[in-house]
This record gives structure tokens, C-alpha cells and sequence, in this order.
């Protein structure tokens, strides 16, 4: 007979495995260089992705730390959404 905690697990993980992310994901990154295509970045899992920036005005530096919005899920639409200061 199987276990009902183990059953209930394997449910939650498969629930989850098939969940798609529709919200707004913000997270801390860095600049890790400046290109003439935009700013290469760090994504949550730490693969490098060039991004713009929405900031206006505003000139970044490599190692300048960032938060970088990834809205409704779509790494494709990664981009700088905020400076953060030390």
C-alpha cells in the first residue's frame, strides 16, 4: 500500500513541474560587461544574458549591481529595472 505523504509529494512535484511563472520575477545581478547590444547580466540560474536597460538617462558600469526584472516568466524580456547602492 503506498504511503500517503509520498503520494502527496510526488502530486505537489508534478503540479509543479507542469506550473508555467505568470508574475513579475525582480532579482539582484550584476553588470558583468557594456556592449554596444546592451548590458550583459547574470539571470537567476548565473547564465550571462545581454539586456537594455528602462532607466532613462542613466549610464552603468561593469560590476555595478542591479536588480533586473524578468516579467511574467519571459527571460527574453529581461531587463535593468533598478540601480542598487551601496
Amino acid at each position: 500500500m503506498p504511503n500517503i505523504a509520498d503520494e502527496i509529494i510526488k502530486t505537489i512535484k508534478y503540479a509543479m513541474d507542469k506550473k508555467t511563472i505568470n508574475c513579475d520575477r525582480t532579482y539582484k545581478s550584476v553588470i558583468k560587461a557594456v556592449t554596444p547590444k546592451g548590458y550583459v547580466v547574470l539571470d537567476e540560474v548565473g547564465s550571462e544574458r545581454t539586456v537594455k536597460c528602462c532607466i532613462p538617462n542613466v549610464s552603468l558600469k561593469a560590476g555595478q549591481a542591479v536588480y533586473v526584472k524578468e516579467p511574467l516568466g519571459q527571460l527574453n524580456e529581461l531587463h535593468i529595472c533598478g540601480i542598487i547602492y551601496f
